[in-house]
């Protein structure tokens, strides 16, 4: 999950936006030059597509406000994890084995790596261990935690050793991602944030971002998850990042949806871009009065009889807050994923930002 950040130039701050600096090492260059791995590939160009309708959004909405505590712990062990050389070639989803998903990672890659080997996906060395499982990330990896390359590393990884071994490890576009991906592309260019002038820069260290990330963030890293889809559907299940109707915004079918938002990451114009971070990071639809109707419009539209879905961390979606120091037993509870909307969602995001729990459950769930 984000907020945004408004950035104006020096002489004409408001009263209304915070004026975010970015801190001066940002503007280093060494460590961010990054040229591409001799295997990858050249990035398919898939030609121009009108871009979407401007929104209308609601009075008062701005992504500046920040939400959510960024939390820095101390006691993470970061656990060195190689990078694929290059992604695979995709897999088919046809695969027969138990369905997993995983939740919101924001670079914990150790909490990460004992959630999977608790479902008996990883084995103690950390290498898929379960054959034709099909496993689903949804998305947001990086920012807010220590290791947010390491979990992109790993995630490669398994999913060339889950293809191998007849399953499949795939992963849905996060906001996060689209975030990393226009700090990297576009910097402090500003942008029409409709709620003044912003930066992806700026709105990226607002949200957590992190320099060792972007000191190790390489050309496969940014292709594969410039490729990321934003929509799929599995065994009746939805499978999206975001809580909100946004992405009917793109599409009315789900190969539509995810054919839209590559086409706007490869025209890399900075404020389509943002335009769709920005509604990326739209949540709550669900919770509220009328909320089941919103999952059954997009159930109606994409398929599926449930939805899944990362995000909003579930202590948000009850009203609970947790802890800003992350000390040991002062988060959340948080116990499993969070089911509402007249049973039509599913939440899956625990709040590992906020000291709560890194989520990775088979469906259908037990309960």
């Amino acid at each position: 999950m984000t907020q945004g950040a408004g950035q104006g130039p020096e002489v004409e701050r408001t009263a209304t936006l915070r004026d975010f600096r970015v801190p001066a090492y940002v503007h280093e260059t060494g460590p961010y030059v990054r040229t591409a791995d001799p295997g990858d590939a050249p990035q398919p160009h898939p030609g121009d597509a009108v871009p979407p309708a401007d929104e209308a959004y609601p009075d008062g909405y701005t992504p500046t406000r920040r939400d959510l505590p960024v939390i820095t712990r101390t006691d993470t062990v970061q656990v060195h994890v190689e990078p694929a050389p290059a992604a695979p070639a995709p897999q088919p989803a046809s695969g027969s084995g138990p369905l997993f998903v995983v939740g919101d990672v924001h670079g914990y890659l150790d909490e990460l790596m004992t959630a999977l080997r608790e479902q008996g996906l990883v084995d103690a060395s950390g290498q898929w261990c379960a054959g034709d499982a099909r496993l689903w990330f949804l998305g947001d990896f990086t920012d807010r935690g220590p290791d947010g390359i390491g979990v992109i590393d790993l995630v490669m990884r398994l999913s060339a050793e889950a293809a191998a071994a007849g399953g499949y490890c795939k992963a849905l576009m996060g906001n996060h991602e689209l975030l990393l991906l226009g700090a990297k592309r576009f910097g402090d260019t500003p942008v029409n944030s409709g709620a003044g002038t912003a930066t992806f820069q700026a709105a990226w260290l607002l949200n957590g971002g992190q320099k060792t990330d972007m000191d190790r963030l390489q050309d496969h890293h940014l292709q594969w998850m410039a490729r990321l889809d934003a929509v799929e559907e599995v065994d009746g299940y939805l499978l999206v990042h975001s809580d909100t109707t946004a992405y009917l915004d793109y599409g009315d079918s789900i190969e539509a949806v995810n054919d839209t938002v590559r086409e706007t990451l490869t025209r890399n114009d900075a404020d389509e871009c943002w335009d769709l971070f920005r509604k990326f990071t739209k949540r709550f639809s669900f919770r509220d009065e009328g909320g089941a109707d919103a999952v059954r419009s997009l159930l109606d539209t994409y398929g599926g009889t449930r939805i899944v879905h990362g995000h909003s961390p579930i202590p948000y979606l009850l009203g609970e807050v947790g802890s800003e120091d992350g000390e040991e037993g002062s988060g959340p509870l948080v116990e499993g994923p969070h089911v509402y909307a007249d049973g039509l969602a599913i939440a899956m995001d625990g709040g590992v930002t906020m000291a709560g729990k890194l989520l990775v459950r088979q469906l259908p769930l037990d309960n």
